[in-house]
């Protein structure tokens, strides 16, 4: 009830100083006003950040169990443009997103090499493209080349090379891994200055899934952040 009051009486504050006093001043005034009154009753502070983060946290959820349901029911919509490989054919979904020089996206390269090796006919690998260029200089550049040779039918290919290569990854690499993929080098080239619109797709819906760190997987109803074990997912397909 108090927080509430002390509310109303902000908006009182207000109001009052824009009708009464200049515009600097105003808001000089305004601004002393609405200090003293949070120095006197922090809580109203603490309760407002709370609540925000309260709301943040529901709204997320709420975006996380759309595109879970979505997942199930409307696959198709979910994949989108996204390469794929497996068994596209299967209702078991692997979403992956991931940076090229993420080192633990690496690693768990590693890992879903096994996994499509061992049960190839049991689920669908989906990849989503997530670059951090503040942690990694050349995960835009290296996303941006591996969407110019998925145009190519090369993706997966050309992936590979990334993940397997981390520590050469730059323009003289990506060129030389487009030749030796037989690709058409101007398209290559045309292709990779187009490939933000498609790529910012992917970091938008992952931005709203709440993902802040890679590699990210949604498998069915569940998400692991970080290393995925070859175990975990196992079970979940053979369920």
């Amino acid at each position: 009830m108090l927080t509430r009051v002390i509310r109303i009486a902000l908006v009182f504050i207000y109001f009052a100083f824009l009708v009464s006093a200049p515009p600097v001043q105003a808001a000089t005034r305004l601004e002393e006003q609405v200090l003293e009154i949070i120095r006197n009753h922090p809580e109203v502070l603490i309760e407002s950040v709370q609540r925000y983060q309260q709301e943040q946290q529901a709204k997320l959820q709420q975006t996380r169990q759309a595109f879970l349901q979505n997942l199930k029911t409307n696959p198709q919509q979910v994949i989108a443009e996204s390469p794929v490989t497996g068994n596209t054919a299967s209702k078991i979904l692997l979403v992956e997103f991931s940076d090229f020089q993420c080192p633990y996206c690496a690693e768990a390269h590693k890992t879903l090499k096994k996994l499509l090796a061992k049960y190839p006919d049991k689920f669908t690998l989906v990849y989503k493209h997530f670059p951090l260029p503040n942690a990694h200089p050349q995960a835009i550049a290296a996303a941006q080349a591996a969407w110019a040779a998925q145009q190519q039918g090369k993706f997966w290919e050309y992936e590979d090379a990334l993940f397997t290569n981390q520590d050469k990854l730059g323009e003289q690499f990506y060129i030389e891994t487009a030749k030796n993929l037989n690709l058409d080098l101007d398209k290559f080239a045309q292709d990779r200055a187009i490939a933000n619109n498609s790529i910012r797709k992917d970091v938008l819906l992952a931005t709203q899934l709440g993902v802040s760190g890679t590699p990210f997987f949604v498998l069915n109803s569940d998400t692991y952040s970080g290393g995925i074990e070859l175990a975990e997912i196992e079970k979940i397909i053979k369920s």
